[in-house]
Protein backbone atom coordinates (compact mmCIF):
# COMPACT_ATOMS: atom_id res chain seq x y z
CA UNK A 1 0.00 0.00 0.00
CA UNK A 2 1.06 3.56 -1.11
CA UNK A 3 1.69 6.39 1.49
CA UNK A 4 -0.75 8.57 -0.05
CA UNK A 5 -3.03 5.39 0.23
CA UNK A 6 -3.70 5.82 3.92
CA UNK A 7 -3.04 9.72 4.52
CA UNK A 8 -5.59 12.02 3.35
CA UNK A 9 -5.23 15.72 4.23
CA UNK A 10 -7.80 17.25 1.56
CA UNK A 11 -11.23 16.30 0.78
CA UNK A 12 -14.01 17.85 -1.07
CA UNK A 13 -17.45 17.05 -0.47
CA UNK A 14 -21.17 17.94 -1.91
CA UNK A 15 -23.31 19.00 0.90
CA UNK A 16 -26.68 19.14 1.00
CA UNK A 17 -28.67 19.85 4.56
CA UNK A 18 -32.41 18.89 4.87
CA UNK A 19 -35.39 20.92 3.91
CA UNK A 20 -37.94 22.29 6.94
CA UNK A 21 -41.39 20.73 6.41
CA UNK A 22 -44.08 22.79 5.95
CA UNK A 23 -46.67 23.80 8.59
CA UNK A 24 -50.21 22.48 8.28
CA UNK A 25 -53.35 24.49 7.58
CA UNK A 26 -55.82 21.48 8.94
CA UNK A 27 -59.16 22.72 10.53
CA UNK A 28 -60.16 21.05 13.37
CA UNK A 29 -63.19 18.52 12.09
CA UNK A 30 -64.62 15.90 14.00
CA UNK A 31 -68.19 14.06 15.37
CA UNK A 32 -68.37 16.73 17.42
CA UNK A 33 -66.86 19.86 15.84
CA UNK A 34 -68.34 20.65 12.45
CA UNK A 35 -66.62 24.04 12.22
CA UNK A 36 -63.76 23.82 14.10
CA UNK A 37 -60.60 26.61 14.63
CA UNK A 38 -57.24 25.98 13.30
CA UNK A 39 -55.17 23.13 14.56
CA UNK A 40 -52.20 22.79 12.13
CA UNK A 41 -49.35 21.89 13.15
CA UNK A 42 -45.22 23.80 12.62
CA UNK A 43 -43.28 21.39 10.34
CA UNK A 44 -40.40 19.93 11.38
CA UNK A 45 -36.63 20.93 10.84
CA UNK A 46 -34.65 20.00 7.90
CA UNK A 47 -31.95 17.82 8.61
CA UNK A 48 -28.00 19.78 9.92
CA UNK A 49 -24.64 18.13 8.56
CA UNK A 50 -22.40 18.80 11.31
CA UNK A 51 -18.41 17.92 12.17
CA UNK A 52 -17.24 16.55 15.40
CA UNK A 53 -13.61 16.27 16.49
CA UNK A 54 -12.64 13.02 17.72
CA UNK A 55 -9.19 12.23 18.89
CA UNK A 56 -8.64 8.49 17.37
CA UNK A 57 -8.50 9.66 13.94
CA UNK A 58 -5.63 11.20 12.40
CA UNK A 59 -6.87 11.32 8.61
CA UNK A 60 -9.53 11.99 5.80
CA UNK A 61 -9.04 8.56 4.54
CA UNK A 62 -12.97 7.36 5.67
CA UNK A 63 -14.45 10.24 3.65
CA UNK A 64 -12.38 9.79 0.57
CA UNK A 65 -15.69 7.99 -1.30
CA UNK A 66 -17.87 9.98 0.96
CA UNK A 67 -18.43 12.35 -1.94
CA UNK A 68 -21.90 13.46 -1.27
CA UNK A 69 -23.30 14.36 1.77
CA UNK A 70 -27.59 14.67 2.02
CA UNK A 71 -29.21 15.07 4.77
CA UNK A 72 -33.05 14.44 5.23
CA UNK A 73 -35.70 16.34 5.48
CA UNK A 74 -38.10 17.90 8.06
CA UNK A 75 -41.95 16.27 8.06
CA UNK A 76 -44.87 18.24 7.56
CA UNK A 77 -47.01 19.50 10.24
CA UNK A 78 -50.23 17.63 10.89
CA UNK A 79 -53.43 17.66 12.62
CA UNK A 80 -53.92 18.46 16.19
CA UNK A 81 -51.03 20.87 16.50
CA UNK A 82 -48.91 18.07 15.36
CA UNK A 83 -45.18 19.34 14.80
CA UNK A 84 -43.69 17.23 11.94
CA UNK A 85 -40.56 15.41 13.03
CA UNK A 86 -37.19 16.75 12.75
CA UNK A 87 -34.75 15.71 10.48
CA UNK A 88 -31.92 13.35 11.78
CA UNK A 89 -28.84 15.01 11.82
CA UNK A 90 -25.70 14.17 9.73
CA UNK A 91 -22.81 13.89 12.13
CA UNK A 92 -19.20 13.42 9.94
CA UNK A 93 -16.35 12.67 12.39
CA UNK A 94 -12.97 14.21 11.63
CA UNK A 95 -9.41 14.25 12.90
CA UNK A 96 -8.39 17.23 15.47
CA UNK A 97 -7.34 20.46 13.79
CA UNK A 98 -10.00 19.50 10.77
CA UNK A 99 -10.74 23.33 8.97
CA UNK A 100 -13.93 23.35 6.48
CA UNK A 101 -14.07 26.03 3.86
CA UNK A 102 -16.41 27.04 1.44
CA UNK A 103 -15.31 25.80 -2.40
CA UNK A 104 -16.84 29.17 -3.76
CA UNK A 105 -16.20 31.91 -1.58
CA UNK A 106 -12.63 30.23 0.52
CA UNK A 107 -14.66 31.27 3.37
CA UNK A 108 -13.43 29.12 6.40
CA UNK A 109 -16.77 27.97 8.17
CA UNK A 110 -15.69 25.90 10.52
CA UNK A 111 -12.73 24.84 12.55
CA UNK A 112 -12.55 21.94 15.08
CA UNK A 113 -9.64 21.58 17.82
CA UNK A 114 -11.11 19.37 20.88
CA UNK A 115 -12.27 16.09 21.06
CA UNK A 116 -15.95 16.40 21.08
CA UNK A 117 -16.37 19.33 19.59
CA UNK A 118 -19.60 19.81 17.08
CA UNK A 119 -19.86 22.52 14.72
CA UNK A 120 -22.95 23.18 12.43
CA UNK A 121 -21.28 22.50 8.77
CA UNK A 122 -24.78 23.27 6.79
CA UNK A 123 -28.13 24.24 9.02
CA UNK A 124 -31.25 22.67 8.03
CA UNK A 125 -34.02 24.76 7.43
CA UNK A 126 -36.40 25.59 9.57
CA UNK A 127 -39.82 24.41 9.93
CA UNK A 128 -43.13 26.66 8.70
CA UNK A 129 -45.40 27.72 11.43
CA UNK A 130 -49.09 25.78 11.06
CA UNK A 131 -52.15 27.87 10.83
CA UNK A 132 -52.66 27.57 13.95
CA UNK A 133 -49.93 30.57 14.77
CA UNK A 134 -52.28 32.73 12.57
CA UNK A 135 -55.60 32.99 14.84
CA UNK A 136 -56.28 36.46 15.45
CA UNK A 137 -59.75 37.80 16.90
CA UNK A 138 -60.78 38.78 13.31
CA UNK A 139 -59.37 35.54 11.41
CA UNK A 140 -60.62 32.78 13.64
CA UNK A 141 -59.77 30.27 10.90
CA UNK A 142 -56.76 31.10 8.62
CA UNK A 143 -56.63 28.86 6.18
CA UNK A 144 -52.63 29.18 5.20
CA UNK A 145 -49.53 27.96 6.63
CA UNK A 146 -45.80 29.08 6.55
CA UNK A 147 -43.55 26.57 4.13
CA UNK A 148 -40.59 25.34 5.22
CA UNK A 149 -37.52 26.55 4.13
CA UNK A 150 -35.25 25.21 1.46
CA UNK A 151 -31.83 23.72 2.79
CA UNK A 152 -28.43 24.96 2.07
CA UNK A 153 -25.95 23.08 -0.31
CA UNK A 154 -22.93 23.34 -1.60
CA UNK A 155 -19.17 22.03 -1.84
CA UNK A 156 -16.65 22.39 1.06
CA UNK A 157 -13.37 21.63 0.91
CA UNK A 158 -11.98 19.68 4.35
CA UNK A 159 -8.19 20.37 5.36
CA UNK A 160 -6.58 18.88 7.74
CA UNK A 161 -4.01 20.63 9.46
CA UNK A 162 -1.62 18.52 11.43
CA UNK A 163 -2.00 19.42 15.38
CA UNK A 164 1.60 18.90 17.32
CA UNK A 165 3.40 20.19 19.89
CA UNK A 166 6.65 20.09 17.62
CA UNK A 167 7.39 20.53 13.85
CA UNK A 168 10.67 19.11 12.48
CA UNK A 169 11.57 21.61 10.00
CA UNK A 170 14.09 20.78 7.23
CA UNK A 171 15.28 20.21 3.64
CA UNK A 172 14.70 16.45 2.27
CA UNK A 173 17.24 14.52 3.86
CA UNK A 174 18.27 16.24 6.85
CA UNK A 175 17.84 12.84 8.82
CA UNK A 176 14.02 14.01 10.26
CA UNK A 177 13.11 11.03 9.87
CA UNK A 178 15.48 9.14 11.62
CA UNK A 179 15.32 11.36 14.78
CA UNK A 180 11.93 10.62 14.87
CA UNK A 181 12.16 6.91 15.07
CA UNK A 182 14.95 7.68 17.65
CA UNK A 183 13.16 9.45 20.14
CA UNK A 184 9.22 7.97 19.75
CA UNK A 185 7.96 4.55 18.61
CA UNK A 186 6.82 6.11 14.99
CA UNK A 187 8.10 4.08 12.05
CA UNK A 188 8.59 6.37 9.33
CA UNK A 189 10.14 5.48 6.02
CA UNK A 190 13.72 5.88 6.18
CA UNK A 191 15.82 6.10 2.73
CA UNK A 192 18.88 7.91 1.43
CA UNK A 193 16.70 10.16 -1.36
CA UNK A 194 14.78 13.10 -1.23
CA UNK A 195 11.02 13.17 -0.69
CA UNK A 196 11.12 10.34 1.29
CA UNK A 197 8.52 11.43 3.80
CA UNK A 198 5.51 12.59 1.18
CA UNK A 199 3.07 12.92 4.71
CA UNK A 200 3.23 14.19 8.32
CA UNK A 201 4.53 11.19 10.67
CA UNK A 202 2.99 11.74 14.19
CA UNK A 203 5.03 10.72 17.53
CA UNK A 204 4.79 11.07 20.84
CA UNK A 205 8.00 11.57 22.54
CA UNK A 206 8.09 10.16 26.31
CA UNK A 207 9.16 12.55 28.85
CA UNK A 208 10.12 12.68 32.44
CA UNK A 209 7.30 11.09 35.07
CA UNK A 210 5.27 9.96 32.60
CA UNK A 211 4.72 13.50 31.04
CA UNK A 212 4.84 13.54 26.79
CA UNK A 213 4.53 15.88 23.92
CA UNK A 214 3.60 15.58 20.29
CA UNK A 215 6.25 15.49 17.09
CA UNK A 216 5.62 16.04 13.87
CA UNK A 217 8.04 14.86 10.72
CA UNK A 218 7.13 16.77 7.99
CA UNK A 219 8.08 15.99 4.18
CA UNK A 220 11.64 18.09 3.71
CA UNK A 221 10.95 21.89 1.99
CA UNK A 222 13.08 23.44 -0.75
CA UNK A 223 13.53 27.04 -2.02
CA UNK A 224 10.62 28.16 -3.76
CA UNK A 225 7.96 25.74 -1.35
CA UNK A 226 5.92 29.23 -0.75
CA UNK A 227 5.45 29.28 -4.25
CA UNK A 228 4.08 25.97 -4.28
CA UNK A 229 7.42 23.94 -5.50
CA UNK A 230 8.22 20.58 -4.46
CA UNK A 231 5.03 19.51 -1.79
CA UNK A 232 4.64 23.24 -1.47
CA UNK A 233 1.54 24.56 0.12
CA UNK A 234 0.75 21.46 1.10
CA UNK A 235 3.44 20.83 3.29
CA UNK A 236 3.59 24.10 4.50
CA UNK A 237 -0.28 24.22 5.60
CA UNK A 238 0.88 21.50 8.62
CA UNK A 239 3.22 23.55 10.20
CA UNK A 240 0.87 26.23 11.04
CA UNK A 241 -0.31 24.47 14.31
CA UNK A 242 2.81 23.39 15.74
CA UNK A 243 3.60 25.48 18.61
CA UNK A 244 8.04 25.08 18.03
CA UNK A 245 9.44 24.39 15.24
CA UNK A 246 13.04 22.19 15.23
CA UNK A 247 14.96 23.31 12.34
CA UNK A 248 17.03 20.06 11.32
CA UNK A 249 20.39 21.03 9.63
CA UNK A 250 22.74 18.25 8.37
CA UNK A 251 26.64 18.76 10.18
CA UNK A 252 27.77 17.91 6.38
CA UNK A 253 25.97 20.66 4.97
CA UNK A 254 28.14 23.60 2.54
CA UNK A 255 26.49 26.40 4.55
CA UNK A 256 24.30 26.02 7.71
CA UNK A 257 23.39 29.55 7.79
CA UNK A 258 22.04 29.77 4.24
CA UNK A 259 20.32 26.48 4.62
CA UNK A 260 18.32 28.19 7.92
CA UNK A 261 17.92 31.52 6.29
CA UNK A 262 16.70 29.49 3.10
CA UNK A 263 14.14 27.54 5.30
CA UNK A 264 12.93 30.95 7.45
CA UNK A 265 12.31 32.69 4.17
CA UNK A 266 9.67 30.09 2.86
CA UNK A 267 8.17 30.22 6.26
CA UNK A 268 7.71 34.12 6.22
CA UNK A 269 6.56 34.03 2.63
CA UNK A 270 3.84 31.80 2.89
CA UNK A 271 2.74 33.26 6.43
CA UNK A 272 3.92 35.71 8.55
CA UNK A 273 2.99 35.09 11.69
CA UNK A 274 5.09 31.81 11.33
CA UNK A 275 7.82 33.72 12.46
CA UNK A 276 5.93 34.54 16.15
CA UNK A 277 6.47 30.86 16.46
CA UNK A 278 9.64 29.21 19.21
CA UNK A 279 12.67 27.73 16.95
CA UNK A 280 14.92 25.27 17.55
CA UNK A 281 17.88 24.47 15.86
CA UNK A 282 18.99 21.07 15.74
CA UNK A 283 23.01 19.84 13.58
CA UNK A 284 22.31 16.63 13.00
CA UNK A 285 24.72 13.73 12.24
CA UNK A 286 26.71 15.26 14.58
CA UNK A 287 28.46 12.32 15.41
CA UNK A 288 31.10 12.99 12.89
CA UNK A 289 31.98 16.33 14.33
CA UNK A 290 34.58 17.15 16.67
CA UNK A 291 34.81 20.01 19.30
CA UNK A 292 36.83 22.37 16.37
CA UNK A 293 34.17 21.82 13.73
CA UNK A 294 31.08 22.32 16.77
CA UNK A 295 32.85 25.54 17.41
CA UNK A 296 32.93 26.53 13.56
CA UNK A 297 29.37 25.68 12.88
CA UNK A 298 28.41 27.23 16.01
CA UNK A 299 29.65 30.69 14.96
CA UNK A 300 27.21 30.68 11.93
CA UNK A 301 24.36 29.97 13.49
CA UNK A 302 21.73 32.54 15.31
CA UNK A 303 22.58 33.99 18.57
CA UNK A 304 19.19 34.51 19.88
CA UNK A 305 18.44 30.69 18.92
CA UNK A 306 18.98 27.68 21.35
CA UNK A 307 20.63 25.13 19.22
CA UNK A 308 22.24 21.77 20.04
CA UNK A 309 23.93 18.82 18.21
CA UNK A 310 22.50 15.38 18.03
CA UNK A 311 22.95 12.17 16.31
CA UNK A 312 20.20 10.02 15.82
CA UNK A 313 22.50 7.07 15.41
CA UNK A 314 24.48 7.26 18.32
CA UNK A 315 22.02 8.70 20.54
CA UNK A 316 24.29 12.30 21.34
CA UNK A 317 22.38 14.55 23.23
CA UNK A 318 19.19 13.19 22.38
CA UNK A 319 17.85 13.38 26.30
CA UNK A 320 19.37 17.09 26.37
CA UNK A 321 17.09 17.58 23.19
CA UNK A 322 14.06 16.26 24.92
CA UNK A 323 14.88 18.79 28.08
CA UNK A 324 15.03 21.61 25.70
CA UNK A 325 11.82 21.02 23.70
CA UNK A 326 10.08 20.33 26.85
CA UNK A 327 11.67 23.74 28.25
CA UNK A 328 10.93 25.56 25.44
CA UNK A 329 7.11 24.49 25.18
CA UNK A 330 6.45 25.25 29.04
CA UNK A 331 7.95 28.56 28.69
CA UNK A 332 5.97 31.73 29.52
CA UNK A 333 4.26 33.25 26.78
CA UNK A 334 5.62 35.64 24.68
CA UNK A 335 4.36 39.20 25.81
Amino acid sequence: MSEKSNFVDQIKIFCRSGHGGAGSKHLLRNKLTAFGGPDGGDGGRGAHIILKGNTQLWTLLHLRYFKNVLAEDGENGSKSTSTGKTGKDIIIEVPLGTIARDEETGEVVAEILEDGQEIILVKGGRGGLGNSNFKTPTNQTPEYAQPGEPGEEGWKVLELKVLADVGLVGFSNAGKSTLLSSITAAKPKIADYAFTTLIPQLGMVEYRDGKSFCIADLPGIIEGAAEGKGLGHRFLRHIERNSILLFLIPADSKDHKKEYDILLNELQAYNPEMLQKDFVIAISKSDMLDDELKTAIEKELPKKIPHIFISSVTGQSLSELKDLLWKTLNAPAKA
